[in-house]
């Protein structure tokens, strides 16, 4: 059986990881330019002045973009637009969006603006760098940088030796890209990418930064998802770790944006019938009991009837608590303990 995975806000994971290691993301990707900045004085993601200037995504596309300023060595400052091109398919009008960003924010901000890209597609012979129109008395030629993720396949031991945390979203994207359909493959990618976190020696904050990007690019079907928790789990267990099933809780985290959206979509059918407010929160409510059940089945292990009616008793702000609080059970007797604690009756 073959199943195609998507998530919708596939953009997400680069906005995230980007903000988190800008400099880092300099670096690896355009170290020319790196070695301009200074960066011990801080960065500022300029996120309002690029909305100013950004149009409406065209439907279907995906791209994340950053505009950043920064202060070169001799003193002045600059900003540099980041952009990355997650489609997974080549865009004729590309080149021309590039120009139409880079003119847009020295027209409205009067600002010099250094233009890069970081395309993802699989596509080895699309390489835009320039937009350019040449008439008798007027010319246009306006390049920008770019680097083809695609071509650090060739490159798989300098990611390897690589602590740069650029490394592991470059070979987090190929593998995705390489076991298309190949699911079994990609668990066994996934959990090696994850490993290699902890073999690295990296910080918690960091392993679960660059844990979160892996997991939302990585999709596994949910048999497959099902075993590569446990097998999880049991590797930070066998190694000891403090960060207490760190998987687990970005899982955690990242169910309850799924099951937020799930509850939207339910509140906005509902709100048609019953009023728009209560049916979001209705919505919302039951999908954050099924998130909550589904976690406490694969922590605990299938529920009785009785325990699953009292656990849809609950209220947004307690279920939130119990989806908090499952984390640290062991045993049936750890969610009874907390029902009588918490539940009023």
């Amino acid at each position: 059986m073959t199943e195609e995975l998507e998530r919708a806000d596939n953009d997400s994971p680069w906005k995230e990881i980007l903000e988190a290691y800008f400099p880092q993301a300099m670096q690896f990707f355009f170290p020319e330019t790196a070695a301009l900045i200074d960066w011990s004085r801080p960065h500022e993601f300029l996120d309002k002045e690029f909305q100013q200037i950004a149009r409406e995504a065209e439907t279907g596309r995906r791209y994340a973009d950053k505009l950043v300023k920064v202060w070169q060595l001799q003193g002045e400052e600059i900003w540099l637009l980041m952009h990355v091109e997650i489609q997974a398919t080549p865009e004729e009008a590309f080149p021309q969006r590039m120009f139409s960003y880079n003119l847009r924010i020295f027209d409205k901000f009067a600002k010099p603006v250094i233009s890069l890209a970081i395309l993802c597609d699989a596509d080895s012979s699309w390489r835009p760098n320039q937009y350019s129109y040449n008439y008798p008395n007027t010319k246009l030629n306006f390049e920008f940088g770019i680097v083809k993720l695609l071509d650090y396949q060739y490159r798989w031991t300098e990611l390897e030796n690589s602590d740069n945390p650029f490394a592991t979203v470059v070979m987090a994207h190929l593998k995705t890209q390489q076991t298309t359909k190949k699911f079994a493959e990609r668990k066994t990618w996934k959990f090696s990418l994850i490993r290699r976190l902890y073999e690295l020696g990296l910080q918690e904050k960091d392993i679960r930064n660059l844990y979160r990007f892996i997991d939302w690019v990585m999709i596994l079907p949910k048999a497959l998802e099902t075993e590569f928790w446990q097998e999880f789990k049991q590797f930070e267990q066998e190694r000891t770790m403090s960060y207490i099933t760190t998987g687990e809780r970005i899982g955690y985290e990242r169910g309850k944006e799924e099951g937020r959206q799930e509850g939207r979509q339910e509140g906005k059918q509902e709100g048609r019938q019953e009023g728009r407010q209560e049916g979001r929160q209705e919505g919302r409510l039951h999908g954050e009991q099924r998130l909550v059940l589904r976690l406490l089945q694969r922590r605990i292990g299938e529920l009785p009837q009785e325990i699953q009616q009292r656990i849809q008793t609950l209220d947004l702000e307690q279920l939130e608590a119990l989806g908090e609080a499952l984390l640290d059970f062991t045993a049936m007797t750890d969610l009874l303990n907390w029902l009588e604690a918490n539940q009023t009756t």
